[in-house]
């Protein structure tokens, strides 16, 4: 978890080809660090392999020239070639591509007042959503929240309670398993990926050796850091993130529109990950992402749909945006219930608030609550009012934002007249800057 890393740790130690190396700070620092290393490795190598070069055709010059070489100059070589051999250069970067299949159906899947429970206990409560193709969804919640059985609710896999779920047309789904149950810890790495067969059938083809969109199955292990050597070794030899490239490895072999990714970062190398997220960006199918890495989160998904049991048993909400969106709108939706419960609470009791001090002593056992009633007095009519409406007008502010996002993500106001798109670009910002205005505006208020 890269963003758990970057607020907790102070020193990074990294196993790079047999290697400890330490990088003082956090993660982001360790990155920058190690992008400046590498590029000076870079470099140094490539002056070495020149000197390697010149020397080696020095050598090899002709009789009259060997007779003059001098006995220090072919020390050197042989120290030159030593180096290269100890040399481990780095392991590379594994090569994804992902068939994103025949396009589904406009619409992936369409809940309406869902719920759904385990006997007494309830799992999804009352739960409806849109999801289109091309969305990429994460879903957020603690363990054991049941992220897994929404999925299953929304893919058609459980039956609710209650409520209705379609799912759209032309649906191709591939699974990430997160505990790797369908892995057979027996069968070779080929076999995995493709069983009886010396070819892996991408891009819709066939596949074989004259098939189109086919690669051979030890060039496509190649692709994901597995030596043609390895390939048949079986899947009880691979350590966990080994495991997990094997994985997804056999899932991008998959043509798919769906894709369903359960934990997909655990025990992958950085290198993987970052690859990972920058191949599901461009991803033209959807995608459902459950997982704790809350920059990979950021990083991938345009949604997300998160628990929200801890105040009412079974409740899920849907919200635009990743993790740090989510943090975002859950603290600005606290903060318009506040605002919501101040005045009716200040109108229960219109009384207490009016009634004068009636003697010294009483006013001094007030104690504390002196200060706040004199900057309650200090409130004007008028902007007591405008508090008053405040919470309404935030609230309005937001729906038409949502209405606009939702345009902006169908494909419909692209193809109609440009000066629409403008428009509805403009007022979205526009929105934002008065939404941001109006919440300043109400915690001035508020703090008076």
């Amino acid at each position: 978890d890269r963003a758990f890393l970057d607020n907790v740790a102070t020193r990074i130690l990294e196993l790079d080809r047999g290697t400890i190396r330490s990088y003082p700070g956090n993660f982001s620092a360790y990155e920058r660090l190690k992008e400046e290393q590498l590029v000076s490795e870079s470099l140094a190598n490539a002056r070495a392999d020149k000197l390697l070069a010149q020397e080696e055709v020095w050598v090899r010059k002709g009789v009259e020239a060997r007779r003059t070489r001098s006995v220090g100059r072919v020390q050197r070589l042989q120290a030159l070639r030593a180096q290269r051999r100890a040399r481990r250069d780095s392991l590379g970067q594994v090569r994804l591509e992902v068939d994103a299949g025949v396009p589904s159906g406009k619409i992936v899947a369409e809940l309406r007042d869902v719920s759904f429970g385990f006997g007494d206990k309830p799992i999804v409560s009352h739960f409806s959503a849109t999801l289109l193709r091309g969305d990429k969804v994460g879903l957020i919640g603690p363990n054991g929240c049941g992220k897994t059985t929404l999925l299953k609710l929304i893919l058609g896999e459980l039956r609710p309670d209650s409520g209705s779920v379609r799912q759209g047309t032309r649906l191709e789904v591939a699974y990430f398993d997160q505990m790797r149950s369908a892995l057979d810890l027996d069968a070779t790495l080929a076999d995995t990926i493709s069983p009886g067969s010396e070819w892996v059938a991408l891009g819709g083809g066939a596949g074989g050796a004259g098939g189109k969109g086919g690669k051979h199955v030890m060039s496509y292990l190649n692709d994901f850091l597995f030596s043609p050597e390895r390939a048949n070794a079986p899947v009880r030899t691979l350590s966990g993130g080994e495991r997990n490239r094997l994985l997804l490895a056999r899932l991008f072999a998959l043509p798919a529109n769906v894709l369903v990714l359960d934990e997909p970062t655990n025990d992958l190398d950085i290198d993987t990950l970052e690859l990972l997220e920058e191949l599901l960006q461009d991803y033209a199918g959807t995608v459902f992402l459950v997982s704790h890495d809350r920059r990979f989160l950021d990083n991938v998904v345009t949604s997300t749909i998160a628990w929200e049991g801890e105040t009412a048993p079974g409740a899920w909400r849907e919200y635009e945006g990743g993790y740090e969106d989510w943090v975002q709108q859950k603290a600005r939706a606290k903060t318009l219930a506040l605002a919501a419960a101040k005045p009716a609470a200040a109108a229960k009791s219109p009384a207490a608030s009016a009634t004068p001090p009636t003697s010294t002593a009483s006013s001094a056992s007030a104690g504390n609550d002196a200060p706040a009633a004199v900057k309650r007095r200090k409130l004007s009519y008028k902007d007591q009012r405008e508090l008053d409406a405040l919470p309404a007008l935030i609230d309005t502010l937001e729906t038409e934002q949502r209405e606009l996002s939702d345009r902006l993500a169908g494909s419909e106001i692209y193809q109609g007249d440009p000066t629409l798109l403008t428009q509805a670009q403009d007022r979205y910002a526009q929105i934002e800057a008065e939404l941001m205005a109006a919440l300043e505006r109400w915690e001035r208020l508020g703090a008076i």
